[in-house]
Parts: C-alpha cells; sequence; structure tokens
C-alpha cells in the first residue's frame, strides 16, 4: 500500500470502505507528518492529537457494528479557523478571540459529522480570513507565500497533512491559495452552502468550500455540504446535485471559453503562455475551445469588490473595531477604516455594477460549458509580505458563480501554476464534469519536495 498520507479522500475511502485501511491507522501516519512539518510550515492554529485519535476510534467502532456513514465515513479533514466548532477553540487568527470557544458547530461541521469525517484540527487563516498574511508557509519552497486567507488549509492538503481541508473565499481565498499549493479548490455558487456559524468578512460574498488533492473529492465534501439552512437566509432552496456522480462519470468532452480579455494583460508571460499550451492540450483531447469575449467590464467589478467587501467587513467588525482597533492587522484596518468613509451612495452603485456584470457574463456565456482563465497572475510570489492578488478569482465570488482550480503544471522555479474553470450558478454538477475531464487531461501529479 502506498503511505497512508499521500491517499486522497477516493482512496482512503475505498480502502476504509473495504477494511483494508482503519481510521486509526490513517491518523496516526498523518499526525506522525504534521508533527514533523509544523515547524516548517505552520499550518495549525490547535490540533489535539488525542482528540483526533478518539475520533478515528470512533470511527472504527462504527465499521465494526456495521454502521458506515458514507464515502466520508473516517476521513480526517481540517477546518479554516473561522469555522465554530463546539468546545474547541475558534480564534480567527485574531488576539481579539485568542481565547473564544463556541458553544455550537458551523452548520458546515455539523453536515460534515453527520458524514462522517474526522475532524482532525483548525487550520491556520489569515487574520479575520482578510489580506494580513499568516505565518504557514508553502511546501513548494517556503520563501514563498502560500496565499491566503485559506494559508494553512491550503498548504496543508497540499504537504499531505490530510486530504481535504474547509476554506472560505470572499474574494480569492480559496482558490488562490490552492492554486499556489498546487492542490483543487471548489468554490461553489453563493448560497450553495450555508455559512451559518463561519465568522463572516462580507455577507453578500463569503461562500465556504472544501480544499482537496482531486476533483473527486471536492465533489464528494459539496455532496455533504450542499442544501439550504434555514439558519442562513442566504442559503438556496435549490435542489442538490449529485456532485460526486458529476466528478465521477464518463463526461464528454466540454465546450470551454478561454477568456483572453483582462486575463492576459494582467498574467506574466510564463503563465499566459502556460495557459495557452494547456488549452491546447485540452483541444487536442477533443476539447470545444473557443475564445470568450462579453461586455462585461473587469475592471469596473475590481473597483466595485472593493467597496463591498470594506462597507460590509466595517459592519461587521464595527462592535470590536470601537474598543480595539490596534489588534487589527495593517491591511483589515485600513479596509475598514475605508469602509467607514465610503458614502452609502456608493456601496449602492457598486451593488449594482455587480448586477449589471452578472447579468452581462450569463448572457455571454450561454452557449459554453464552462470558462476558462489563468487561476492566478503568477505562480505564488517570493514575498511573505503578501498573500497574493486575488484579482483572478474576485469576478467569479462577486458575481456568484462557482468556480474550481485546477494544478496544471509548475512553473520554472517550480512552483504550481494552475487553471480555473468557472460556470453557470448553481451548475456545479457540469462544472465538475468538465473539470474531472480536464484533470485526467492535465495529469498533474506533482507534489511539494518536503520530506520527513
Amino acid at each position: 500500500m502506498t503511505n497512508l498520507h499521500q491517499l486522497t479522500v477516493t482512496q482512503a475511502s475505498a480502502l476504509i470502505a473495504d477494511r483494508s485501511l482503519s481510521p486509526v491507522s490513517l491518523m496516526e501516519a498523518l499526525l506522525t507528518r504534521a508533527d514533523a512539518l509544523e515547524p516548517a510550515l505552520h499550518v495549525w492554529v490547535t490540533l489535539d492529537p488525542d482528540a483526533a485519535l478518539e475520533g478515528a476510534r470512533r470511527s472504527e467502532r462504527e465499521l465494526e457494528s456495521g454502521k458506515s456513514r458514507g464515502p466520508l465515513h473516517g476521513i480526517p479533514i481540517a477546518l479554516k479557523d473561522i469555522y465554530n466548532t463546539k468546545g474547541v477553540l475558534t480564534t480567527a487568527c485574531s488576539p481579539i478571540y485568542a481565547d473564544y470557544v463556541p458553544d455550537h458547530d458551523a452548520h458546515s461541521v455539523a453536515l460534515l459529522r453527520r458524514a462522517g469525517t474526522v475532524i482532525m484540527g483548525k487550520a491556520v487563516t489569515t487574520q479575520f480570513a482578510s489580506g494580513d498574511p499568516s505565518p504557514t508557509r508553502n511546501p513548494w519552497n517556503t520563501a514563498h507565500t502560500p496565499g491566503g486567507s485559506s494559508s494553512g488549509s491550503a498548504a496543508g492538503v497540499a504537504a499531505r497533512i490530510f486530504p481535504a481541508a474547509m476554506g472560505s473565499q470572499t474574494g480569492g481565498s480559496i482558490l488562490r491559495p490552492a492554486s499556489y499549493n498546487g492542490v483543487v479548490g471548489l468554490k461553489p455558487t453563493y448560497g450553495r452552502v450555508s455559512k451559518h456559524g463561519v465568522f463572516p468578512l462580507a455577507w453578500s460574498l463569503d461562500t465556504v468550500g472544501p480544499i482537496t488533492r482531486s476533483v473527486e473529492d471536492a465533489a464528494i465534501v459539496l455532496d455533504a455540504l450542499a442544501g439550504h439552512d434555514p439558519k442562513d437566509p442566504s442559503s438556496s432552496t435549490r435542489p442538490v446535485g449529485n456532485y460526486r456522480r458529476a466528478a465521477a462519470g464518463n463526461a464528454r468532452p466540454p465546450r470551454v471559453g478561454y477568456v483572453s480579455q483582462f486575463f492576459d494583460a494582467n498574467s506574466d508571460d510564463e503563465t499566459r503562455a502556460h495557459t495557452r499550451a494547456a488549452l491546447e492540450r485540452l483541444a487536442e483531447s477533443d476539447a470545444d475551445v473557443v475564445d470568450f469575449t462579453t461586455v462585461a467590464d473587469f475592471e469596473e467589478l475590481a473597483a466595485a469588490h472593493s467597496i463591498i467587501i470594506a462597507v460590509e467587513a466595517a459592519g461587521i467588525h464595527e462592535a470590536d473595531f470601537s474598543v480595539r482597533p490596534d489588534d487589527f492587522g495593517p491591511r483589515i484596518r485600513a479596509s475598514i477604516e475605508r469602509g467607514h468613509l465610503t458614502p452609502a451612495v456608493a456601496y449602492v452603485r457598486a451593488q449594482r455594477t455587480r448586477e449589471k456584470f452578472r447579468r452581462a457574463i450569463l448572457h455571454d456565456m450561454a452557449d459554453v460549458d464552462v470558462l476558462l482563465t489563468p487561476s492566478t497572475p503568477a505562480p505564488a510570489p517570493r514575498d511573505l509580505t503578501t498573500t497574493g492578488d486575488m484579482i483572478f478569482q474576485s469576478p467569479w465570488t462577486t458575481c456568484g458563480f462557482p468556480a474550481v482550480t485546477l494544478p496544471s503544471g509548475l512553473a520554472a522555479n517550480g512552483l504550481p501554476l494552475g487553471v480555473q474553470l468557472i460556470a453557470a450558478p448553481f451548475a456545479e454538477e457540469r462544472l465538475l464534469s468538465a473539470a474531472a475531464w480536464c484533470e485526467r487531461i492535465l495529469a498533474f501529479h506533482a507534489a511539494p519536495p518536503v520530506t520527513i
């Protein structure tokens, strides 16, 4: 058998189901790896090995009694430290919440427990899931940023410390770190998964989703999470799909709309060439690749996104900021202050810009299955004072569309590059089917050079 830490969710699930892998053995292997790599990578806020092992033992006892909860039974998962976990420290990596222990689970956490996952621990986030860098390091090269805000989640999945993790995205905080770390990140449609019990940054933008090492793994997690939650008014009542079936099926080659406007101009030369080479490989394998043009204005939308996130963050943090402003990092503090100074009319105008963009893109993408762009303008910067540029992910967050990033190769400096696929709202089945097809063609199997 392969080293247990290298197993994906799909692989570990199959072995657990046929009783050839013990959830306890899997957890022991991952805890050994976590202990060895933590000094270099700084993935964890809270890791309780005894609690993680007891959770694995509980999973094993259920299996021995003939009870299986499904494909996530016994699968370890890490949670970004903005997800409330009953009885477990949840700090949002802020001194203001350094001692906060919730009395309830976030709705998504409760669903993951119900599905049989074993909560391994709480992964590092940038403070309040905003733009101030965290201490986490990129396992491909620790001199480079892992991205943010789901930095611990992405770095830990890439380093094979856990096979899956939960992140959140308000700008680009699932897809950007996933791309920088050479793994798969899925941002569902806004409202597809409940946000109840997840510390907010901007109410009308926040979306939660998984980071994994394969598209099928992400689909398995989404199957457990998707659906309406009365405690989250923004969660949708639209029917839930069978996401794993979409990702695991024999999909036809998709019709792909390549978005060159805005993205070409903002990519470095290597990323631009890599993306076109990836498109050629897809086309050679019978994908129908077409140039996508739209009247939507990406620059105008970026400005609107900045206004919306600043104003909503100012509202969310109003009480804490009024008494403890010095405990906020410089980037989120600047955003909150900008939000306080933004006129209401500017916020309303930004929301109108957002809706105009959404309608234009939805109209223009009607004849393609998915859109494709580079995931990021360049590989992860060699700069630990930044989490990177979110301009390639934020358009889809702002308009609420589902998006996934796939690792597609390595840059000359050995760091991962990725491509981003986008679908219409609530078309996750189509998105995951296309993503799984593209994943097979691009065939990225490299792992970061971390050793123990």
